[in-house]
């Protein structure tokens, strides 16, 4: 993977550690969080669309299928935030994804990986989903929110094969970009919406503006891993994008005040070891 793609990636999974922290910070008002995020990219998105290229046709089954896949994710994530700490469930949700599209990429799309890029892949996957189990017995007796990341990580497995296929087929990444955070966000407003129709109180209008500085955030996170998706493998990009759980281990720590043992130590030098070795493989 070049250098900059590589540094680029590594920027984006910093941004995604943030905006999923603030949304966990946000659990007084969560469908208003979510609210403000999709109103500001659907916005954002609008701004940006007479500017770009329609994406070709060819794309549309993929983009459409990823905003559904995408949504009940987000759906998904709204209710395990409700049961769990940050900890439990952003690694086993993020630390599944990057296996399931080495899986996927590699079976039946025909992408290959070397050995060691392999290697990689699956030590960032592992390492992630350790920093869940160290939690120990406490976590793992919480087994719907941990079935619920499992799921999760699922489908954050198949859409980002999704959008890679679909910023591969639409002629201009950047147009790929827009349009589907465009309807993304409008079907993510809606179910919002389905959640909690009353308008905010005091407590929803915070809940808004976190939204809306989420959404900017996400924006420029979703758009440098949809482009990376174009010139790297599909599974090299996402096992990187899943690193992010290194910087919301330190957010969790020193925001949100959750527990750091030499467990959760292990398991980010494991996830260290294997983004090295992702870089270094050929």
């Amino acid at each position: 993977m070049p250098l900059d793609v590589f540094l680029l990636v590594l920027a984006a999974a910093l941004l995604h550690a943030i905006w999923n922290a603030m949304l966990k910070s946000g659990s007084g008002d969560r469908p208003g969080v979510i609210k403000g995020f999709c109103a500001v990219q659907v916005l954002l998105s609008l701004g940006l669309a007479p500017f770009v290229e329609f994406p070709a046709a060819a794309c549309w089954p993929y983009l459409l299928g990823s905003i559904v896949i995408s949504t009940a994710m987000w759906l998904l994530l709204n209710r395990a935030y409700q049961t769990s700490e940050l900890s439990l469930v952003y690694p086993l949700a993020r630390g599944s994804a990057p296996l399931v599209v080495a899986l996927l990429s590699t079976t039946l799309l025909d992408e290959s990986l070397s050995r060691p890029a392999l290697i990689g892949v699956l030590l960032i996957g592992l390492g992630i989903i350790s920093l869940a189990l160290a939690r120990g017995a406490a976590g793992l007796r919480d087994s719907r929110a941990a079935a619920l990341a499992l799921l999760m990580g699922g489908l954050i497995g198949a859409y980002s094969i999704l959008d890679a296929l679909g910023a591969r087929l639409a002629g201009s990444a950047v147009s790929y970009i827009v349009w589907v955070q465009m309807l993304g966000s409008l079907l993510g407003f809606a179910a919002a919406y389905r959640l909690s129709p009353a308008p905010p109180k005091a407590a929803g209008a915070r809940g808004l503006r976190a939204g809306i500085l989420s959404g900017l955030i996400a924006y420029a996170c979703s758009g440098i891993v949809l482009w990376a998706y174009t010139v790297a493998p599909i599974a090299l990009v996402s096992a990187l994008r899943e690193t992010s759980i290194v910087f919301a281990v330190i957010i969790g720590v020193a925001v949100l005040k959750e527990r750091l043992n030499l467990a959760r130590l292990a398991a980010v030098v494991t996830t260290l070891i294997g983004t090295t070795i992702l870089k270094v493989s050929r």
